[in-house]
């Protein structure tokens, strides 16, 4: 044997010796649901992502079976299973139910298959009769993969656990018949490149490139959601550069294909696209770590957006100026739009909508501090307007530098220690976080004489405009500039 393929052996001898331990250490209230369905004279088994995981060494939270039982028979044996009829219907017209028993959930559906009609984006369903045709109609051979229940023998028809041995995903059935049966599976390929580190074999990849269209005809909240799990992946730039080779960033995130702007030849501006993915890389860097509590844990969506979209205006706002020079003027006013309008098209909730744009907006903050560094009002603005985004701003800001000019970067690299050392010491003597004027509305109205209003909002907007400027100034000072303000303000 030679060594790549004795190495190819091991790799697999462990795949299963790991797998074989996983499904061993299944929660006992596992086991005796799988004796309840032999019992029964019906089929039980484990089925796709857990069992996968379990070939990874990874542990699941979720617990997916798949049954020859159609939901009625299901819901029998899960109510004497559950013993206090923990049951509930997960979509029983695809034949999904749900138990809890001892707080070990399980989800069940009856064999099946499922295609799409070419003008419609919901999957017909139809019960099936077997477990290998319910594998066949999974997405990749690494999730058509099952453990039987209560013996546990392992399913494998397609090769799934070699697949996942050598790092390759392929489709069960020819890849063309797969995409057009459920073209999501096209996002989950790129998607599982990113989340699973997995190369796509090039057979599927070419299917993937021939029918990237079709993905048009999948609902945006289903499309949204596997460009999440991408870009919270362990290397998201690997999908999002597999979305733009095979065509489906064309439909799903056209910007990001836009802005492979062609370099002149005399490298006037950067290519807009590698520094994109650069950024993301080097804001993943800056996380924090998983499970650590500290800012910008990891996967930290909202920053990777950002960081994946912050330069999105560059290309409409490009201009070629007097002597060849390149601008994009605008271009985080322009972008912080486009990208508001792109994660709305594809169903993003409105709190992720609103803080990625405004990083966006906020990313070019931070020019020309290296320069001219602030003035403690510039400062005390700059927390201000990134608000609770502060944290992820200092990283965006950090990430953004790209340059290959190491004294520039190290030049750089030092500013923004000192703007956040400023920002620190700011903090700490006026809780720079919570910046109020010193009068509050209440106060105005007393001192003025007014009754609430838009004149107590402008009052209240002048004293906020001296606190950024000069600091805390007390009550009696402020009380004085206000009289001085609404004096000239009457006169004028």
């Amino acid at each position: 044997m030679t060594e790549p393929a004795a190495e190819a052996a091991r790799r697999l001898e462990n795949a299963r010796t790991r797998a074989a331990a996983m499904f061993e250490a299944l929660p006992a209230e596992i086991h005796d649901l799988g004796r309840r369905f032999e019992a029964a004279g019906l089929e039980l088994a484990l089925v796709g992502g857990p069992v996968r995981d379990a070939v990874l060494g990874r542990v699941s939270a979720d617990l997916d079976f798949t049954t020859s039982a159609r939901p009625e028979q299901t819901e029998e044996i899960l109510r004497g299973w559950t013993h206090d009829g923990g049951i509930w219907d997960m979509g029983r017209e695809f034949g999904t139910l749900g138990g809890i028993r001892d707080g070990v959930k399980v989800e069940i559906t009856t064999y099946r298959t499922e295609t799409y009609d070419p003008t419609s984006r919901k999957p017909q369903v139809a019960y099936g009769d077997t477990l290998e045709g319910d594998l066949s109609r999974r997405d990749f051979t690494v999730n058509a993969m099952a453990v039987r229940l209560p013996s546990l023998e392992l399913v494998d028809p397609f090769d799934g656990l070699e697949d996942l041995a050598k790092g390759v995903l392929r489709t069960p059935v020819a890849p063309e018949q797969s995409f057009d049966d459920d073209p999501l599976r096209m996002m989950r390929a790129v998607r599982f490149v990113s989340q699973l580190d997995l190369r796509i074999e090039p057979m599927t990849a070419a299917a993937v490139a021939d029918l990237a269209e079709r993905i048009t005809i999948v609902s945006a909240e289903r499309v949204k959601d596997e460009l999440v799990k991408l870009m919270t992946g362990v290397v998201p730039r690997r999908g999002l550069e597999l979305m733009v080779e095979l065509g489906l960033a064309d439909h799903v995130l056209p910007e990001l294909p836009e802005m492979r702007l062609a370099i002149d030849e005399h490298h006037r501006h950067k290519d807009v696209y590698e520094h994109s993915l650069t950024v993301l890389d080097q804001a993943m860097d800056l996380e924090s770590p998983a499970g650590s509590g500290g800012p910008c844990e990891a996967p930290d969506l909202v920053l990777r957006l950002a960081a994946l979209l912050h330069d999105i205006g560059k290309p409409a706002t490009r201009r070629y100026e007097d002597g060849g020079v390149v601008t994009f003027r605008f271009h985080e006013t322009v972008g912080a739009k486009m990208a508001a309008k792109r994660l709305r098209a594809l169903a993003f909730d409105k709190d992720t909508i609103k803080k990625v744009s405004r990083l966006v907006e906020l990313h070019l903050r931070f020019h020309g501090y290296a320069d001219s560094p602030w003035t403690d009002s510039a400062v005390r603005r700059y927390v201000t307007d990134a608000g609770d985004l502060l944290q992820r701003l200092h990283r965006l800001t950090r990430a953004d530098v790209t340059t290959r000019n190491q004294r520039k970067a190290r030049a750089l690299s030092r500013a923004y220690d000192e703007l956040e050392e400023r920002i620190d010491r700011l903090a700490e003597q006026e809780e720079i976080g919570r910046i109020r004027p010193d009068l509050d509305g209440n106060a105005i109205m007393t001192i003025l004489d007014l009754p609430p209003g838009r004149e107590v909002g402008e009052a209240y907007k002048h004293l906020l405009e001296l606190r950024m400027e000069h600091g805390p100034l007390g009550a009696e000072r402020a009380e004085a500039e206000l009289r001085a303000w609404w004096a000239a303000r009457a006169e004028g």
